[in-house]
């Protein structure tokens, strides 16, 4: 094992401050190759000549209460197969990704993941670039979020 490897567990909190998400639970899915977002009320329209997506997510699965409004550019629009095999025209946006004290820019595909237990999976490529092992023994390697501070995390990161 070399310094630069960073173990994380199977299921992680993660930040994605760029979109205004203080903490979103993932889990770490070396079987998705790209990772994905839970969002709804997904548009795209453009500003500045570029193509922008806009869209809402739920981060806190028991919480719904609490809805993030995001904005991202368009990166790509892919067709992906989900563990189902059912395929889907999905956009790509990315973001800056924090886990625990490593950040890293992370491509996300936007899809509704209302009926999924996390509503954040980090793929492969986000796992390689990261150079991350994962311990599947291991949960919240990182720390985990406080669900009751949620909202002073919204206050703060939004300052």
């Amino acid at each position: 094992m070399t310094n630069d490897t960073r173990i994380v567990g199977w299921r992680e909190w993660v930040r994605l401050p760029a979109l205004g998400i203080p903490a979103i639970k993932a889990k770490v899915d070396t079987g998705a190759k790209t990772s994905s977002l839970h969002a709804f009320e997904v548009n795209l329209t453009e500003s500045g000549g570029r193509e922008v997506v806009t869209f809402k997510i739920h981060p806190l699965r028991k919480r719904r209460d609490v809805v993030i409004e995001c904005r991202a550019p368009l990166v790509d629009r892919r067709v992906v197969r989900d563990s189902g095999g059912h395929t889907e025209e999905r956009f790509v946006v990315t973001s800056l990704m924090t886990l625990g004290p490593f950040e890293l820019e992370t491509e996300f595909t936007l899809t509704s993941r209302d009926d999924m237990i996390f509503p954040m999976l980090l793929g492969r490529r986000a796992i390689s670039a990261g150079n991350m092992l994962v311990d599947v023994n291991r949960s919240y390697v990182h720390g985990r979020a406080k669900i009751r501070d949620y909202d002073r995390m919204l206050l703060e990161l939004n300052q």
